[in-house]
């Protein structure tokens, strides 16, 4: 190739990869195209929505939604109640839980391009839309709540200082207070957020980065009050005339060994006692802010590179300090102080009013923070049409790419929440939301990381599946520790969303994890399937039934669905052309249409197509290449050849007559329809001749393949005897006729293939739909015929060694008999006894086969067109009704002139007789031993 023509050829591909169409894809997601290296496709032009950096964008809000409240008022509560030893096992394992998941985003998020909606974001893109939008929507009222609990946080703070009912001097209890005071207080600290949310992400990021150096200024005021306030006496007051002095000693080495150990009491303002469980859920509470930089993916400039690192950062910098305040305060506060007045920073301080400032900014940060965060989440699963017309609104964005209908439907949903006054009951199943969506985190990454898939190369490697399946545990842990009740109430909130979005959903163009997982296991015990190992004990068909048009052979396929037992079922057919003629291979773009049916049928099966020049050649190529390992076709199904024109499937069956309006997979009914033509008289035959017909199943006998035949399976009733109520009174049989009526001088009914025939009948009796027919089988007998009592008893006898339930029949069949076309054999009797025919003469037989059945077999077939027809006046004759039988097909001739007369035979044999399985068996499939 020259170079003058590479650039061209590389904005082609640019060109396609940018603008290929990908179904079920919003806008916003085409750019989600990998190209070489894993690196996203995207358009020429950046987003204008994208304009954070790392530290604006991921850095700010979640240290400040990590602090939040916690850091100024509950670090005196955790060091009070549980001491600095506990208090440092409560901080390194909370630390230990969140940083396992911050591991688990990294490597999500270093996997791709991230789009707006961070933590549901990665979990849909990668579990499916149904765990996505069931963990997304409970990130989303998670984040609602928090905010509630942040605002009304602010408000009691703002309220105890300047509140009627407040600690601080007469001179400041300005505002009145109550419960519609507080929910008015609410409001209006609600609306100041809504305004900055409203405005956009980057007035968002700078108040934020405002109130992220005064959170800071604050706590540096709070570590120089460590060393620079000396020993001082506080007044701790209970309100009204109870209070008591505690100290605050400074760096004290009796201090932090009186603080040293555990020494729970009653929480002073619940009256409720304290243990390591209620104090770790209020201490983990303060920790549960690490997605708060992943919510703000749509603004980031680089999203895949700045959740990673900011995250990391943001959660060693929190670490620190709450590291340092838990060890600082049990170095220089008594134990009194800490459990007396949980806001004790501000009575050791330089300059008690900067900790006020600091409470206030991290409180109305972190409502900030969550009310964006939340937005951003709803608008993503908007986007995604998840729940319909309730969401829709939401999709709409501003010119700068702010949602702003997604603020307002979140800002509503806040001021309900205000109107509960009161958070306390619900702050644990808060908590319990974060860890779904955090446990839900690891598990994406899990099953991404079991897959094994090529494409999942995170640019982030600290990680393994072991530190995230101890994330999930110690989630779920931890969920059940803060409030049992709260962990299964979420639990079984997930388990509703979840099925409810997979029943409305249609499927989605995300990828499924499932699948990738599901053929990571397949591939693994498939090895492990040996044929060597086979067994007949464990025998199972294995069905390839070829289909010429599905519109006249789906009662068929149903059928051997029941027959297949647990085994392999695969739909095989042959497009007839030349693959050296053609642009490109037909075969791929059809297969959609033939799964689409499997799925309108309701059928296990696989699909398997190829392109031949002939039928023939087309059924030999699939009966050798279909299947894998150890699950490969044993058993080939075949309609029978005749000039019968079964009834259009398709027109009787309500699924093929009722639209659907999302069809799965782009194949609607309409297309269905059109691809499967009606069935015309004459089809079957067009492209097979009855000689190639027959061929056919010579050559499936030579592959050592069981053989059927299916006749007039388009009369079988639709709903199987026992599923039909009205007629479940009436007696159904399953009729088997183990005689080889086209030889019936064979001097056996147990044979490999009258073996064969009994196994199947007795399978389709197994399938719960047909338990209520019975199995009839036949014993054809002459008048003159004394050891028809002995023939009995040995059928008997075999049948219940067999473990099969069935009736034994005996038919007279002198007419039939007395129009063979040729005598019996002299030299064999008729209980197989003693080698004397001409076929033990014979050389070893293919293996299954016994030399007898295979000379019997391949002998010329000379039987007279009037014994078929008494023969088939005989099955007819039988009483009760029939739903099915079961007949012995014998081998195709060996001179190919043969064939068809050999199939004229069948034809007469088997005229008018309803559904009818001729089978030829090669396999031993019966075992009377454990």
């Amino acid at each position: 190739m020259s170079t003058e023509s590479s650039p061209l050829l590389s904005y082609r591909l640019f060109r396609v990869a940018g603008e290929a169409e990908m179904p079920g894809a919003t806008q916003e997601e085409a750019p989600l195209v990998v190209g070489v290296g894993g690196m996203a496709s995207g358009g020429p032009h950046p987003d204008p929505a994208r304009q954070l950096s790392t530290f604006f964008g991921v850095i700010v809000p979640t240290v400040l939604s990590m602090f939040s409240i916690v850091v100024f008022m509950r670090i005196g509560f955790v060091v009070g109640h549980a001491g600095f030893l506990q208090s440092l096992l409560m901080l390194v394992v909370a630390y230990l839980i969140i940083s396992l998941t911050v591991l688990s985003v990294c490597a999500i998020s270093t996997n791709g391009a991230v789009q707006a909606g961070g933590a549901y974001f990665m979990i849909s893109r990668t579990l499916g839309p149904e765990f996505g939008g069931s963990i997304g929507l409970m990130f989303f009222l998670a984040n609602v709540c928090a905010c509630g609990v942040y605002v009304l946080g602010l408000v009691e703070a703002i309220l105890d200082v300047f509140g009627a009912n407040g600690t601080e001097s007469p001179g400041m209890k300005t505002l009145p207070q109550g419960y519609l005071y507080s929910f008015f207080y609410g409001s209006l600290v609600l609306l100041l957020c809504l305004v900055v949310c409203l405005v956009g992400a980057q007035i968002y990021s700078k108040a934020a980065f405002f109130i992220f150096l005064v959170v800071n200024v604050v706590l540096i005021t709070i570590f120089a009050s460590f060393f620079a306030v000396s020993h001082r006496e506080v007044v701790v007051s209970r309100g009204g005339n109870q209070s008591f002095n505690a100290s605050f000693t400074g760096f004290n080495i009796s201090t932090l060994r009186d603080n040293m150990y555990a020494m729970y009491s009653r929480d002073y303002t619940t009256t409720n006692m304290m243990s390591f469980a209620t104090v770790f859920a209020v201490m983990f509470n303060g920790c549960t802010g690490i997605m708060a930089g992943s919510n703000m993916s749509g603004e980031l400039k680089n999203a895949s590179s700045s959740i990673p690192k900011g995250t990391i950062v943001a959660v060693v910098y929190t670490f620190v300090i709450y590291f340092l305040l838990f060890f600082m305060t049990s170095f220089t506060c008594e134990r009194a102080l800490l459990k007396g007045d949980y806001g004790f920073f501000r009575s050791i301080n330089i300059w008690p009013p900067f900790v006020l400032i600091g409470i206030y900014a991290a409180s109305l940060s972190a409502s900030m923070s969550n009310l964006i965060g939340a937005s951003r989440i709803l608008h993503a699963l908007a986007k995604d049409d998840l729940f319909g017309i309730v969401l829709a609104p939401a999709k709409r964005v501003s010119k700068g790419g702010n949602p702003w209908v997604a603020v307002l439907y979140t800002w509503a949903l806040v001021q309900l929440v205000l109107l509960v006054g009161k958070l306390n009951t619900i702050a644990g199943i808060v908590t319990v939301f974060y860890l779904v969506a955090y446990a839900a985190v690891d598990l994406a990454c899990l099953a991404l990381e079991w897959a094994s898939a090529p494409n999942f190369r995170p640019t982030f490697q600290v990680f393994s599946w072991h530190t995230c399946l101890l994330g999930i545990a110690s989630c779920l842990v931890m969920m059940f520790l803060i409030s049992p009740a709260g962990a299964s109430g979420s639990l079984g909130l997930m388990l509703l969303l979840l099925g409810f979005i997979h029943l409305r959903s249609a499927a989605s163009s995300w990828g499924y994890i499932s699948q990738a997982l599901i053929f990571h296991q397949v591939r693994k015990y498939l090895l492990l399937l040996d044929i060597r190992k086979d067994h007949v004990k464990f025998w199972r068909p294995q069905i390839l039934l070829m289909v010429a048009n599905p519109r006249g052979g789906s009662q068929l396929i149903r059928f051997i669905n029941h027959l297949k037992k647990g085994g392999l079922f695969v739909l095989g057919h042959v497009e007839i052309g030349d693959l050296d003629t053609m642009p490109s291979d037909p075969i791929q773009a059809h297969y959609n249409f033939w799964l689409s049916l499997v799925d309108k049928l309701n059928v296990k099966a696989f699909v398997d197509l190829t392109l031949s020049p002939s039928v023939r050649q087309g059924t030999q190529h699939l009966l050798r290449i279909t299947g894998l390992g150890g699950m490969k076709p044993n058993t080939l199904v075949l309609g029978f050849y005749d000039n019968c024109v079964p009834e259009d499937y398709f027109l009787q069956d309500p699924a093929f007559s009722q639209a659907r309006e999302n069809d799965e997979f782009g194949v609607d009914l309409t297309a269905l329809q059109a691809h499967f033509l009606p069935v015309r008289e004459g089809d079957g035959q067009r492209a097979l001749s009855p000689a190639e017909y027959v061929a056919i199943i010579s050559d499936a006998v030579k592959m050592h393949k069981n053989v059927c035949l299916a006749r007039y399976f388009h009369l079988l009733e639709k709903d199987p005897p026992s599923s039909s109520s009205k007629r479940r009174s009436e007696v159904y049989y399953i009729d088997v006729w183990p005689l080889n009526l086209l030889r019936p001088d064979t001097p056996t009914y147990v044979d490999i293939c009258s073996l064969f025939l009994l196994q199947m009948a007795c399978i389709l009796t197994m399938v719960s739909s047909w338990k209520a027919a019975r199995l009839r089988i036949f014993l054809c007998v002459e008048s003159g015929d004394v050891g028809w009592v002995s023939k009995e008893e040995k059928l008997k006898e075999l049948l219940t060694k067999l473990r099969i339930k069935a009736t034994i029949k005996i038919v007279t069949w002198d007419q039939a008999a007395a129009l063979q076309g040729h005598q019996q054999a002299d030299g064999m009797s008729q209980d197989n006894e003693g080698p004397t025919s001409a076929a033990d003469q014979l050389p070893p037989s293919p293996p299954g086969q016994g030399a007898r059945e295979a000379f019997l077999n391949t002998a010329t077939f000379h039987v007279t067109d009037e014994y078929l027809t008494s023969v088939n006046s005989l099955l007819l004759r039988q009483g009760g009704q029939t739903a099915v039988r079961f007949l012995y097909l014998p081998r195709p001739p060996a001179d190919t002139s043969q064939y068809e007369r050999y199939l004229e035979q069948l034809e007469i044999l088997t005229t008018g007789l309803g559904p009818t399985l001729l089978i030829h068996g090669l396999t031993p499939v019966t075992c009377t031993e454990l």
